[in-house]
């Protein structure tokens, strides 16, 4: 009933999305930098302050968690399901899972106080942030280092592409606005190679990750831009044969999906799913699924994602409220 309810909601927030105020619009804030006028900054680490007035914490008595929607949500309601039986004794509070849709559904589930856990994509991480109120806590990685992934540019293998110039007038697979392997990354580091997105070929956008392989795969693009974990995951449960693709350009390192909490969480809760979290040990499914990672790594949003702001700000699509109404 309640995932029910959740999705219904998801759908009708959206379409919605952002044109309310909350309470925190009045209040007096020293900082504020890109975050929506409902939170505060006031020590300057770039996410969102634990309000100061009591009465808006939140202390659900269900905690919801969501992943993002990159892949399939099946696959990972399985894979994170043994974590959930973790957080449920943990906090001796309900959790369930709430596979969501969008990027956008996402992000304004968090805002509007019905998701309280999410795990975000390394793009709209930013807009999460920013105008959900995010916090960012950790990535997966194992006891010595953070997981991260590369934008990597797939060719089919039997194609004449070799190198970012040859795709001139191709179709050529974006993912979604806000994805940073899959849109913001792009703009920012192909100019530099010799080829502008908007001016030598028009992005084409999938809505996923998965969806811009495939297509190129079956000859519906002639290239695409992924996160190579995600093309690896791929190839890994046979989805695809890697052999079948050619990767013509790799990044340099970008942190891999976030994993946050609802900023105005009632503190002993929120340091209770910290622990709860930092205590965690993968399974063998999900070191499988994630790369041998094992953990969820410590990060934060200032130093982790200054890489992924940069792309952001220098492809002229900075994670503002401007930015996120222009999509």
């Amino acid at each position: 009933m309640l995932l029910r309810k959740l999705q219904y909601l998801s759908v009708c927030a959206v379409a919605g999305m952002f044109m309310f105020a909350g309470p925190a619009n009045a209040q007096e804030c020293p900082n504020r930098g890109d975050l929506d006028d409902m939170y505060c900054d006031a020590d300057g680490d770039l996410v969102a302050d634990v309000p100061t007035d009591p009465s808006q914490f939140r202390d659900p008595s269900t905690l919801v968690f969501a992943y993002t929607p990159v892949e399939d949500p099946a696959v990972y309601a399985n894979i994170f399901s043994d974590l959930i039986d973790h957080l449920k004794t943990c906090t001796e509070r309900d959790v369930v899972y709430f596979n969501v849709q969008s990027n956008a559904a996402q992000i304004e589930a968090m805002r509007s106080g019905r998701l309280h856990i999410g795990g975000f994509s390394t793009g709209p991480t930013g807009f999460a942030v920013n105008l959900a109120g995010a916090v960012p806590f950790a990535v997966k990685g194992d006891a010595d280092d953070w997981q991260g992934y590369n934008l990597i540019v797939i060719v089919r293998a039997d194609s004449d592409y070799q190198e970012l110039p040859d795709l001139k007038g191709a179709r050529f697979a974006h993912v979604s606005p806000s994805s940073n392997s899959g849109n913001l990354a792009p703009r920012a580091l192909f100019p530099d190679e010799g080829l502008t997105p908007d001016e030598d070929y028009e992005p084409l956008f999938s809505g996923k990750h998965d969806q811009s392989i495939m297509g190129v795969n079956s000859g519906d693009y002639d290239a695409a831009a992924v996160a190579s974990d995600v093309f690896e995951r791929m190839a890994r449960r046979g989805q695809v044969n890697e052999d079948d693709f050619r990767v013509i350009y790799r990044s340099e390192r970008f942190p891999t999906s976030s994993f946050a909490l609802d900023s105005r969480l009632e503190p002993e809760l929120r340091e209770t799913l910290l622990t709860c979290f930092y205590d965690y040990r993968f399974t063998e499914d999900m070191q499988r699924e994630f790369d041998g990672a094992d953990r969820f790594y410590p990060v934060n949003y200032k130093e982790h994602w200054e890489v992924v702001r940069r792309v952001a700000d220098r492809s002229g699509t900075p994670f503002n409220r401007t930015t996120w109404e222009a999509q």
